[in-house]
C-alpha cells in the first residue's frame, strides 16, 4: 500500500508546492523593478546562508544548533525521500543517509518542541505551535519507512495498522513542510528566505560588508513614485524580504519604541506588509500587537494605501531608525528602509509630518538648520577661539565639521573641548564657518528627500572648493550621512568620528593626558556610530587611554539601547507609556557608574533630559580635554632673567 501512496503523496505535494511557488513569485512581482544579479545571487545564496545568516543566528546558540539540525536535516531528508520513496531508488547507502537525515531532523524538532512548550512573548503562536509536531511527524514517519530500505527491518513489517499510521504521518508532515513553504504557513520563510538571501536589496551586506545608507530617490524621474504609498510601490525584492520573516520576534525584543509602549512593533509591521502583499486583514496575526492597538482592525491589498489601512501613521513615526531590529533579524530584513520609504510618501506627497516636523523642515529650507536660528550665528560659539576658516585656509589636514550643535549651548561645550584637543595635538585644521549647512540627516529620516538632496548637493559644492585629507565631526549623524550617503551625489570623503580620530592621536602620542580621577564611567554606544558604522572600539580605546575602566551596560555594543533621539523621533514625538531615554538611564543606573561617556549630541541632549538624580553626562572630547597635560613653561636661567630685567 505504502509503495503506491508514498510516491503519490510526495509528487502531489511537490507539484502543489511548485504551483504555490509560481503564485508567490507573481505576488512579489507586483512590486517595482529592482536590478539584481539573478544567477550570481543564486550561486552566492548557499554561502550567504551558511556564513552571513548564521553569523546572526549563532548569537543564540540554542537556536543556532536547533536551526542547523532542523533545517539541514529537512533539506537533506526531503531530497533523499524523493529519490528513495518517490523514484524508488532502493539503495542501502541512500537508505542509511536518509535515516541519518531524519534522525538529525528529529533532534532539531525535539528542541523546537521544547522551545514551544513555554515560548517567550516575542514568538508568534498560532500555526507556529503546530510546526514542531509537523517536523516530528515528517522525521519519524520517514525514519520508520526507511528502515527496510537500509536493511534494518524486513519489508512489510508492522502490518496494515502501522502502514495506515505512517501514511497519516507522511501526509501531515509532507503537506505542512512542502505546501507550507509556498502557499503560506510556518515554512513559508524557508522558500522566501532562500531567495531573499540570493536577491537581497543590499547585497553588499554579505561577505562581511556593511550597508546602512538610505537609498536615494531619483527626483528627476517624474514617473517614479515619491516614496511608498501602496504595497506594490515597494521593490519586488523588498516584498520578497517581507515574506521571508520567520516571526521570531527578535526585532520586537530589541525595539526601543515597542518597549516604551509606542504604537510600533517591527515584527507586526513586516507581517502587515505581507498581508498587504496577499490581501486581507491582520485578524490571524498570532503575535504581539502594536502597543495600544488591538489585532483585527487593519487590512488592505497591494493596490490600497498602506497608511490608515494596513498601519496607522503614528506607527511609522514612532521609529527612531536605530537599526536594532535590522541588527537582530536572522533573515536580514531591512525594516528601517521600509519605514523611511513610507515616511517619504507621507512627507513629500501628503505634507503629513506630525507635530513640529513641518516647522523643522521649513526651518531647514529657510535657514539651513532645523532650529531656525539665524545662519549668521553659526560661529558665535567659537568667537574667542581664533579658528581657521576654510575660505582663508584652503588646504588643511582636517576639516572639522561642526554640525548644528553649534546652535546648542550644551553641545558648544563639546565643540570647544574638541578644539582644545586638536590644538593640543597641533593638528592642522579648519572649519567651514558660515559656509557649512545642515548635513540633511533629519530631513532624510523624516522623509523629506528633496530637502536632504538640496542640502547635500550644496554642501558637496562647497567642499569641492577646498583641499583636506579628512573630515572629522563630533556628530555620528553627520558622520554617517557624509560618509555613507553623500557618495550617491558625488561626495566621497574620508570621514571620521571624533572618537576614532582622538583614539589615533592618543595612540600616536600626539596628545598627552593624565589619568582620569573623576569617578567610574559607563559608555553609551550611539546608534549611528555603532550599529550604522560598526565603531565600538575607538571610544573605549579613548577611555582606556585616560585610565578609565568602563562599566559596561547589559545592553551595549551592537545591542546598545537607543537614546530615543534618532530618526526625528523627538520632533514627531509619538507618546508611549514611558520615555526611551528614561529606559536607557535605568540601564545606566544598573551599572552604578558615576558618569556616562557619550559621543553624540543627540544622546547628550536625550540623556541630560532625564530628571535628576542621575549620573553626569560627559562627551568623550570633554573627558579628554579635562585630562590634557599642559606643556610646561620653559625654565628661565638666572642670566636670561637678568637680561630681561636689564632690558
Amino acid at each position: 500500500m505504502l509503495t503506491i501512496i508514498l510516491p503519490i503523496l510526495l509528487f502531489a505535494a511537490l507539484a502543489l508546492a511548485i504551483l504555490g511557488a509560481v503564485r508567490r513569485i507573481n505576488m512579489w512581482r507586483r512590486g517595482r523593478a529592482s536590478k539584481v544579479d539573478l544567477l550570481g545571487g543564486l550561486l552566492a545564496m548557499p554561502r550567504r546562508y551558511m556564513v552571513d545568516l548564521h553569523h546572526v543566528v549563532a548569537r543564540d546558540k540554542y537556536m543556532a544548533n536547533t536551526h542547523v539540525a532542523t533545517a539541514g536535516g529537512f533539506v537533506l531528508a526531503a531530497v533523499l525521500a524523493i529519490l528513495v520513496h518517490g523514484f524508488g531508488v532502493q539503495n542501502r547507502v541512500l537508505g542509511y543517509a536518509l535515516l541519518f537525515a531524519t534522525a538529525l531532523m528529529f533532534v532539531g524538532a525535539v528542541f523546537v518542541f521544547k522551545r514551544r512548550l513555554n515560548p517567550p512573548s516575542r514568538l508568534s503562536k498560532g500555526p507556529w505551535m503546530r510546526l514542531p509536531k509537523s517536523l516530528l511527524a515528517f522525521s519519524v514517519s520517514f525514519f520508520i519507512l526507511t528502515l527496510p530500505v537500509a536493511g534494518v527491518l524486513p519489508e512489510g513489517f508492522g502490518g496494515w495498522l502501522l502502514a495506515a499510521v505512517l501514511a497519516v504521518g507522511v501526509a501531515w508532515g509532507v503537506s505542512e513542510l512542502f505546501l507550507g513553504m509556498t502557499w503560506g504557513g510556518p515554512m513559508k520563510h524557508a522558500f522566501a528566505g532562500a531567495l531573499h538571501l540570493a536577491w537581497h536589496r543590499r547585497a553588499e551586506r554579505f561577505g562581511g560588508g556593511r550597508s546602512t545608507g538610505l537609498k536615494a530617490l531619483n527626483l528627476d524621474d517624474r514617473s517614479a513614485p515619491l516614496g511608498v504609498e501602496k504595497p506594490k510601490d515597494f521593490t519586488w525584492n523588498q516584498l520578497l524580504g517581507f515574506d521571508a520573516c520567520v516571526q521570531c520576534g527578535k526585532c520586537e525584543a530589541a525595539c526601543p519604541a515597542f518597549a516604551a509602549g509606542q504604537p510600533l512593533n517591527p515584527k507586526k509591521l513586516i507581517q502587515d506588509m505581507v498581508v498587504g502583499l496577499a490581501g486581507g486583514t491582520d485578524a490571524h496575526f498570532a503575535g504581539s500587537p502594536y502597543p495600544g492597538k488591538p489585532v483585527g482592525e487593519h487590512g488592505g491589498n497591494p493596490h490600497q494605501p498602506i497608511v490608515n489601512g494596513l498601519v496607522d501613521a503614528e506607527t511609522l513615526w514612532s521609529c527612531t531608525t536605530c537599526r536594532a531590529c535590522v541588527e537582530e533579524c536572522p533573515m536580514m530584513i531591512e525594516h528601517v528602509d521600509a519605514i523611511v520609504d513610507m515616511r517619504r510618501f507621507l512627507t513629500l506627497e501628503k505634507g503629513a509630518t506630525p507635530n513640529t516636523g513641518a516647522q523643522v523642515l521649513d526651518n531647514l529650507i529657510a535657514t539651513d538648520n532645523p532650529g531656525g536660528f539665524a545662519p549668521g550665528g553659526r560661529m558665535n560659539w567659537a568667537a574667542d577661539l581664533n579658528l581657521n576658516v576654510m575660505r582663508d585656509t584652503p588646504s588643511v589636514d582636517v576639516l572639522f565639521w561642526v554640525g548644528d550643535g553649534a546652535f546648542d549651548m550644551r553641545n558648544q561645550r563639546t565643540l570647544r573641548a574638541f578644539v582644545k584637543v586638536l590644538k593640543a595635538a597641533k593638528v592642522s585644521f579648519a572649519v567651514l564657518g558660515l559656509e557649512e549647512r545642515d548635513s540633511g540627516d533629519v530631513a532624510r529620516r523624516l522623509g523629506d528627500e528633496a530637502t536632504f538632496q538640496a542640502l547635500a548637493k550644496r554642501n558637496i559644492q562647497t567642499l569641492a572648493q577646498y583641499q583636506f585629507k579628512r573630515i572629522v565631526t563630533c556628530d555620528p549623524h553627520s558622520f554617517h550621512v557624509l560618509k555613507n550617503e553623500y557618495g550617491a551625489f558625488g561626495g566621497n570623503y574620508h570621514v571620521q568620528h571624533h572618537s576614532t580620530y582622538m583614539a589615533e592621536l592618543l595612540a600616536a602620542g600626539q596628545v598627552k593626558v593624565s589619568a582620569d580621577t573623576g569617578g567610574s564611567v559607563t559608555y553609551h554606544d550611539p546608534c549611528y556610530l555603532g550599529r550604522y558604522n560598526g565603531e565600538y572600539e575607538a571610544p573605549r580605546a579613548v577611555l582606556r587611554a585616560l585610565g578609565i575602566e568602563v562599566k559596561e551596560m547589559a545592553r551595549s555594543g551592537f545591542r546598545s539601547r537607543c537614546c530615543g533621539g534618532g530618526g526625528g523621533a523627538p520632533i514627531t514625538d509619538i507618546p508611549g507609556k514611558q520615555r526611551i531615554p528614561d529606559m536607557r538611564m535605568d540601564d545606566i543606573r544598573e551599572t552604578g557608574a558615576e558618569r556616562v561617556a557619550v559621543g553624540c549630541p543627540q544622546c547628550t541632549a536625550m540623556l541630560e533630559g532625564v530628571v535628576e538624580p542621575r549620573p553626569l553626562i560627559k562627551d568623550l572630547a570633554e573627558l579628554v580635554a579635562d585630562a590634557l597635560v599642559e606643556p610646561a613653561a620653559p625654565v628661565k636661567t638666572t642670566q636670561r632673567a637678568a637680561e630681561e630685567v636689564t632690558a
